[in-house]
């Protein structure tokens, strides 16, 4: 394998536009109606709250160890450090199920916006999934979005960040606009009813959040490329958790206010709908808010190919996946095969139509809260393990965080499990599951069998002595 690094040039606009950017994505426009229509307005409210306290606690262990340990992999590297080679590619390989699942559902996620700025435009009869019947203008769109995208982050961090950044800008812009306007121009009576469903409402919900938050740990995957000091990039990713609980909050606030619970049952996009009445019923208004989400689809789609493509980096560096993944390219300095590896599956996913977007949300979920999970019990080993390790961000109180994090994280990825009133949904949801954990199996067998585990073992002892 090539001695290449990866280029270390992101400052703090750069990670933070990464991080938020990735978190908040699209999943506001196109799914806060399911959120409010699920556990009703509070219900949602509390769903996120609730979801944002486990985000803010795992990102809390997070922040101690990406600071402590700034490599390239992230999670990989935690987990190693604490519990050894299988352990690390278990959470590893788990985190990219939930990156490659939100990269696939942006790419669904693309045509969706085209039906409101162009109604009418998905043609030519493909074939029905779940209901749904899948046209060849529609997963044209996706398909066209999904090549755009691999070739932005083909080409570099550089550009990559750039236009993360202009695009991030785009979203705090249309969000704050339909923030304010359907919060001033909305009354409190829309708000009801307050709580829809009852537990099991709000629990739906609840299991839902992982996969809007994640993106936080786009930082500690990107380690290696960010030009700052170790403490600042804890700092950053906390306040990067912060921002986005605010936000998603703020969402469900100001649409729940300014739409009807018959209106927000009857659109088909509540943000951009709730835009539109908020400012007299503008059509442009909501538009400009579509363009806001088209951002934010944007931002997310480049971050988590920047997450994932370094996690499958790190693997291969490892010897734990094929040692192919882990090249750099020549001239761009990017691991443009794990790059164009995650762009084939998001360039297939178009093509399995709307439904596929509540599939990838729950499927993906459920890896994010695995390595969250995790990562939170690595941080407690290696306080015990390691207590002499430098920690530039350290958390006050021990392991208390970490204990509250493994209970959380612990106690949302039950409720994937069936039996529950939010369990994955068979057979579809259970099958991507289940073909993932194959494949994982397959390629980390075979690639152990070929490089040896003394390889593995001897080259993360050598990175993480490189740091020490």
């Amino acid at each position: 394998m090539n001695e290449r690094k990866l280029l270390k040039i992101l400052g703090n606009k750069d990670v933070l536009a990464l991080a938020f950017g990735a978190m908040i994505g699209w999943g506001w426009v196109v799914t806060t109606g399911l959120w409010i229509t699920e556990a009703g307005s509070m219900g949602a409210i509390l769903a996120f709250a609730i979801g944002g306290l486990l985000v803010v606690l795992v990102g809390l262990t997070y922040a101690e160890l990406a600071s402590a340990l700034p490599l390239a992999g992230g999670e990989h590297v935690y987990t190693y450090k604490a519990m050894g080679r299988t352990a690390s590619f278990i959470a590893t390989w788990a985190i990219i199920l939930g990156y490659v699942s939100v990269v696939a559902f942006e790419a669904v996620a693309l045509p969706t916006v085209f039906e409101y700025l162009i109604p009418g435009y998905s043609t030519g009869y493909l074939y029905t999934i779940a209901g749904w019947d899948v046209t060849a203008t529609w997963a044209g769109i996706g398909i066209a979005g999904s090549l755009l995208i691999t070739w932005i982050n083909y080409r570099g961090i550089k550009l990559t960040t750039a236009v993360t950044f202009i695009f991030t800008l785009l979203i705090i812009i249309a969000g704050i606009m339909l923030i304010t306007g359907s919060t001033v121009g909305g009354n409190t009576a829309n708000m009801q009813p307050l709580f829809e469903k009852g537990i099991a409402g709000i629990l739906t919900v609840i299991i839902m959040t992982p996969f809007m938050f994640v993106g936080f740990d786009v930082i500690p995957q990107a380690a290696e490329e960010i030009n700052l000091p170790q403490k600042k990039i804890g700092q950053l990713l906390i306040i990067s958790v912060v921002l986005a609980v605010v936000w998603y909050i703020a969402v469900i606030f100001g649409v729940s206010r300014v739409l009807s619970p018959e209106e927000v049952g009857a659109s088909n996009l509540v943000t951009a709908d709730a835009m539109a009445k908020a400012f007299g019923g503008s059509q442009l208004m909501g538009n400009i808010l579509v363009l806001g989400g088209i951002g934010g689809i944007l931002t997310s789609w480049i971050g988590f190919y920047v997450g994932g493509s370094r996690a499958i980096y790190a693997l291969a560096r490892a010897g734990m996946l094929p040692k192919s993944l882990g090249d750099l390219h020549p001239k761009y300095n990017t691991p443009h095969k794990a790059i164009l590896l995650i762009g084939a599956f998001s360039t297939v996913a178009p093509l399995l139509g709307r439904p596929a977007l509540v599939w990838l949300v729950d499927a993906g979920g459920l890896g994010l809260v695995v390595a969250w999970f995790m990562v939170a019990v690595s941080f407690i080993i290696l306080r015990k393990k390691s207590p002499e390790m430098k920690r530039p961000f350290k958390l006050r109180g021990g392991t208390a965080i970490g204990w509250a994090a493994v209970v959380m994280s612990g106690g949302i990825t039950t409720l994937y499990m069936p039996g529950m009133p939010s369990a994955l949904i068979w057979p579809y949801e259970w099958v991507i599951v289940g073909l993932w954990v194959l494949l994982g199996v397959i390629l980390y067998k075979v690639s152990v069998a070929k490089y040896g585990t003394k390889y593995s073992d001897d080259h993360m002892k050598k990175e993480i002595d490189r740091i020490a």
